[in-house]
Formats: C-alpha cells, structure tokens, sequence
C-alpha cells in the first residue's frame, strides 16, 4: 500500500461536522421554489462546485441543467461519474472547445461509454488530454459515498475494492474493524455542491416522484447542500398529501424546482418515453471530428436559449410521440 502522502486526492471534504452546520440552516418553510433551468443554474451552480447529477445510465437524466451549464460558461467543476453517460458527454463538451475548462476534476466510475452505444469519442479525446485529474472508484463506491453523506456521518466501512487495482486508484482507506480484526474499506462521504436530480412529478415547494429505481438519487438528494429538481411535470401539492408514501425526494432537500416535460431526452424516462438512439447516435458521429463537433455544439446548445428550443432544432420533440409509444410498449424499440 502506497503512504497517504502519494494516495490520490479527495476533490470534496467529507467532514460531517461543517455540512451538518449547512443543512441545520436551510430554509424548511414552504416556500415556493419554481424558476427556469437558467435562474436555477445562475443561482445553485458556481464555478469550481462539485457537481453531481442524478439519474443513471441514460435514464432519467436532468439534460436541461447540463445544457445550461454549458450555456452560461461555468468553470472549474468537479464532477462524480457514477455510471455517467450522455450527461458526462454534455460536460465534456466545454472542455478542448475554445470556451475554458468546464470540468477540472472527475470521480470515475463509469464515464466515456455510453453503454452498448460504444464510447464518446470527446469525452475520451477530454479524459486522455491530461487536463482533467481523475481518481477512480467502483460504482458501488459512490453509491456507498452519497450514503455516507445522506448519514451525515464522514465515511462508511465496505469491502468494495479490497484487495483490487482500483482501491490503488482510489482516495478510500484500508481499516481494520475495532470488533472483528477485519480488513474494511473506509469509503468517504461525498457532500457534492450542488446536485442536479431529475423527477416524474413535483410540487411548487420541491416535493418530488420517481416512479421506478431511483439508484442512488434519494441519498443524492439528502447528500447535495443545494439541489436543482427538474420535472416531467408540476402537480398540486394535495396529490403528495394524498399519497406521502410516493415522496422519493423531500421539499426540505430541494433549492429550485424546474418543470421540463420531456427533460431526460435524449435519455429514457421510465413509463415516460424511450431513449432517442438515433440522436445518440448522431453525437457520437458528430465528436468523431472536433470541427464538426464544435459546430454541432455550437448550433444545438450554445445558439439556443433553452432545452425547448434544442428539442424542436434537434427534431426530438417530432420523434418524441414513437418514443412514447416505444417506452408504453405499444412499438417495439426497433420498429
């Protein structure tokens, strides 16, 4: 085992003390909290956050924000890739541009491939330009992380990684168990910045549904000290009284609260809508070649005022009804 002088680095102090301080400050009145996915970045995201969004894979991606804070500039950003696909594509996209550095420093788990699509062809060109520092973890690491973080308590004992490569590569610590003489992982706790989580429904004061496997966003939601909530849909607050079971994310979590129907496009939305492969598609040929990419960029997202106008220049909202169909079974992916 290395000494801790040469481990690699935490990107995010996971001191309890000083985050338990934040949260026991934070506003628990019902108040409401509806504004643009602009007003929601301007105000939440800063650079040099560490920035964490939720969803996983390309389901349920809050795209809207990822667009915006390539749309405003923001600098510096940490990020944790806990099975980050298209949202880390999106991200990569103000990096090697000619518009700064939006990202500075990744937690990895899975980043650069999008899954059986193959990899992002930027994201890649990004990560291996030596400009991004990079630590590594398991996907069961962060998730293991965020937990740590929703306990309010510094790290988490675990097995994950004992005894692997990638526990050389990462910033956790082996301990031994003060009860059992065990060898343990101590995985620190991740309080990001800032987290960006999308959801089926919300209400004004930041109440919010997901219908389906959250993965990790429930302890996300608890972890973050501000939380952009973005929604299929707004519905009145009398439908999360009526069911308070079916709250996944709590109002006294979230800081703003976007509605964005059809806001994990080109991702899936789980009795929603399915992924657009052919859009994917298209932004893994278009990173094949940095001029035609930038253009791409250009044209998609930095020439558009919002996530609406980059569905209807991207022909996704004309497609949007087969991929409905699509996700509700009623067409098969392939037809």
């Amino acid at each position: 085992m290395g000494s801790a002088a040469d481990s690699p680095p935490l990107f995010a102090s996971p001191a309890s003390q000083p985050i338990r301080e934040h949260f026991r400050g934070k506003n628990r009145s019902l108040t409401d909290k509806v504004m643009s996915v602009a007003d929601a970045v301007r105000q939440w995201v800063r650079d040099g956050d560490y920035v964490c969004i939720g969803g996983f894979g390309v389901n349920r991606l809050p795209t809207a924000v990822c667009h915006e804070i390539l749309r405003q500039g923001k600098q510096g950003l940490s990020f944790a890739g806990h099975t980050a696909t298209h949202d880390f594509q999106i991200l990569c996209a103000g990096n090697l541009l000619g518009r700064g550095q939006t990202l500075k420093r990744v937690d990895a788990a899975y980043i650069v491939g999008l899954e059986a699509r193959g990899l992002s062809p930027h994201a890649r060109r990004v990560m291996e330009s030596g400009t991004v520092e990079c630590v590594e973890w398991t996907n069961y690491a962060l998730a293991v992380r965020f937990k740590a973080a929703a306990m309010g308590v510094p790290f988490l004992p675990s097995h994950t990684m004992l005894g692997t490569d990638t526990q050389q590569q990462s910033a956790a610590k082996e301990i031994t168990c003060p009860f059992t003489r065990e060898r343990l992982m101590a995985i620190p706790a991740l309080y990001p910045d800032v987290a960006a989580i999308h959801v089926h429904e919300a209400d004004r004061f930041g109440n919010g549904r997901i219908r389906g496997v959250n993965v990790a966003d429930s302890d996300l939601a608890r972890a973050a000290k501000r939380l952009i909530m973005t929604c299929e849909r707004l519905v009145p607050t009398e439908e999360f009284r009526r069911d308070p079971t079916s709250t996944t994310i709590p109002f006294f979590c979230v800081d703003a609260v976007c509605e964005v129907p059809y806001g994990s496009y080109p991702g899936n939305m789980a009795y929603e809508y399915f992924s657009d492969e052919e859009h994917l598609r298209t932004w893994l040929r278009v990173e094949e070649n940095l001029d035609e990419f930038k253009r791409f960029i250009d044209e998609m997202i930095y020439q558009t005022k919002d996530f609406t106008e980059y569905l209807h220049r991207c022909g996704g909202f004309a497609r949007l009804p087969k991929l409905r169909r699509q996700e509700l079974m009623i067409d098969s992916p392939s037809s």
